[in-house]
């Protein structure tokens, strides 16, 4: 099916939500963790290991402000994440469940955003509990602490750790409530986050689906598979349901 079919149903959808992975910020230049490219051929995941965090905290923060605040940090959302933000500022999508931890579509416009996996923008205190802006904490002397002392853990999902309740029930009720599901760069792989879509399938939505190769939803739970990259269906959608023009320019180098 066509790109077409997936505007129609989008304009006439009577609660559309949008679920990322990885797939989505590739084009922004942050890499999968797996795969061939992926992040892990080249780091150790044990970094992101919650055992091996308390362990050794100031090995695993070397790895981390590598990945999420050196080389993280400097990249800027795409027109995928652009095209959702006018999306929901259209009421087409009224709320976005991500996997990713790079803020990305909150910087693109994007205001009802569930962050499943948390997110890199800000620490938490493993001692006190409170949590501070990365921007405001000093990476040079690791590991971070907090004014009380206790050492600072990125506030995302570690291995090992539980999926944060809130999340998980706000991702899993918007699968409940949706009648189309837009899967944008997610293979389908990780746990419990790829129960969302199956969820939102046996609630009976409707699937659209764009990843650059087939996923473990393709030509299973989804309805509409489109193959290419994110940014280049995202911007056909949009003229499809005329809102091309609505997407803002990339930012100045």
């Amino acid at each position: 099916m066509s790109v077409a079919a997936a505007a129609r149903l989008l304009r006439n959808a009577r609660h559309a939500t949008a679920f990322t992975g990885a797939g989505i910020s590739v084009e922004s230049g942050i890499p999968p963790f797996r795969g061939v490219d992926g992040l892990w051929n080249n780091y150790d995941p044990r970094c992101l290991d919650i055992g091996y965090f308390h362990a050794h905290p100031e090995d695993a923060w070397r790895v981390i402000k590598e990945l999420f605040y050196d080389f993280f940090g400097s990249a800027h959302p795409n027109d995928a994440h652009r095209s959702l933000a006018v999306l929901e500022q259209d009421g087409i999508v009224k709320a976005l469940i991500t996997q990713n931890i790079d803020n990305l579509h909150q910087e693109a416009g994007s205001r009802t955003v569930f962050e499943f996996h948390g997110s890199s923008r800000q620490l938490l205190c493993l001692a006190c509990g409170a949590r501070r802006s990365a921007q405001t904490i000093d990476l040079s002397t690791l590991p971070p602490r907090c004014g009380c002392g206790g050492i600072l853990k990125p506030d995302f999902v570690f291995f090992g750790e539980s999926i944060p309740e809130e999340a998980s029930r706000l991702s899993f009720a918007e699968a409940e409530r949706a009648d189309v599901f837009l899967l944008i760069g997610t293979t389908g792989e990780v746990m419990p986050a790829c129960l969302i879509p199956e969820e939102a399938k046996r609630r009976g939505a409707t699937i659209i689906e764009i990843n650059t190769e087939p996923s473990n939803y393709t030509g299973r739970i989804s309805d509409i598979f489109l193959r290419g990259k994110a940014t280049e269906l995202m911007r056909a959608l949009l003229g499809e349901m005329g809102l091309r023009d609505r997407l803002p320019p990339p930012p100045l180098p």
